[in-house]
């Protein structure tokens, strides 16, 4: 019996690790990815409009702040 419980609580355990390695490679990824997404927004823009490089600057502030928000989203619910 004490076997059986042990066992159940290395699944748990094993099961919280990987749930909190998944959400910490989301938040990683999040902040990466909206930050390449803005730029490529902005540079696009910059492109379109003619007004190099301010376009690519507002995106990479905004892909910043963006993705710290996510950032901070994610890595709060490992707390929980």
């Amino acid at each position: 019996m004490k076997e059986e419980g042990k066992q159940r609580k290395s699944i748990e355990d094993e099961q919280n690790v990987n749930r909190r390695s998944g959400l910490a490679y989301a938040a990683a990824l999040a902040l990466f990815f909206s930050v390449l997404t803005f730029f490529g927004l902005g540079w696009f823009l910059d492109r379109w409009l003619g007004t190099s490089p301010w376009m690519v600057v507002a995106g990479i502030v905004l892909g910043a702040v963006a993705g710290f928000y996510e950032f901070y989203r994610l890595i709060s619910k490992l707390s929980d």
